[in-house]
């Protein structure tokens, strides 16, 4: 009569043997090793960061635009392993490829109006806007003619030069309001004249000064009654992003200073502590 073989134990094994383990540590339900997919590991802040540089590459080569991109980096921050940031960057060139560490050291900064030359001499998109009762906004990505007009009657509308090209390095816009406004947003490098006449309104100035050489200069003239016409600088969301990005790499930067620094307290702790011992 054969003997009866102990649960994990072959015949005369005292004890039931320890079922294998895999290289990573993973046991499979029959005790066998398994491999660990590599898309269920957990991803560490420096694989989410070397994501996140692939795609301001991708967006500052035009291969995303701003809505793509700031969707990927929210879903690159909210990633956990690295099957959820597999998928983010795999229309992207080299993709699949190691990425280059990212770099903590703050990139020199580009030549003033280096981006100019790229952004004067397209074809106008939009020469003129019109408002009577209602609104006009041109915003986003769009080319101004040389000569822009603008018309607000009881209504309001926007002008936002940010991330617009030009037809032309001089570019005149002419408001006119009549109990109605209009707001003009300049980048903070455009060279702006303003020169309006305001019957019971104005035109404002805020924005009026002189910028970089290099980029165009706009020059915003007109009628304003009982309304107004605004000028103001302001960044545009690709350079607030770029801002808080880099606010956000520093951040790490200080958090991985000061565990570093506590990791070295702990292991000098430990050192005099196995001195002790070895002294008694």
């Amino acid at each position: 009569m054969t003997d009866a073989v102990p649960p994990g134990g072959a015949p005369g094994d005292d004890e039931p043997r320890t079922p294998a383990v895999g290289h990573a540590g993973q046991v499979d339900r029959a005790g066998q090793a398994g491999p660990v997919d590599h898309h269920d590991l957990r991803a560490s802040d420096a694989d989410r960061e070397r994501v996140a540089e692939q795609l301001r590459e991708a967006m500052a080569e035009g291969r995303l635009d701003m809505e793509e991109f700031q969707e990927r980096l929210e879903a690159t921050y909210r990633a956990r392993t690295y099957g959820e940031l597999a998928p983010i960057t795999r229309d992207l060139p080299a993709s699949g490829a190691p990425v280059a560490p990212v770099s903590t050291t703050k990139r020199p900064a580009a030549p003033a109006g280096a981006e100019w030359p790229a952004r004067i001499g397209a074809e106008p998109t939009s020469s003129g806007a019109f408002a009577f009762w209602g609104g006009f906004v041109r915003r986003g990505r769009w080319t101004i003619s040389k000569v822009f007009t603008a018309f607000a009657m009881w209504g309001g509308g926007e002008i936002d030069l940010r991330d617009a090209s030009f037809e032309d390095r001089e570019t005149v816009i002419r408001c006119f309001t009549i109990m109605g406004g209009v707001q003009v947003t300049v980048p903070p490098d455009v060279n702006v004249d303003v020169s309006g006449i305001g019957i019971m309104g104005g035109f404002g100035n805020r924005g009026a000064d002189e910028g970089d050489p290099a980029a165009p200069r706009v020059k915003i003239t007109g009628f304003a009654l009982l309304g107004g016409v605004g000028v103001e600088r302001k960044v545009s969301s690709a350079e607030k992003l770029r801002r808080k990005e880099e606010r956000r790499a520093l951040e790490m930067d200080r958090r991985r200073y000061h565990d570093e620094r506590r990791r070295d307290r702990l292991d000098a702790r430990e050192a005099r502590r196995e001195s002790r011992r070895g002294r008694r």
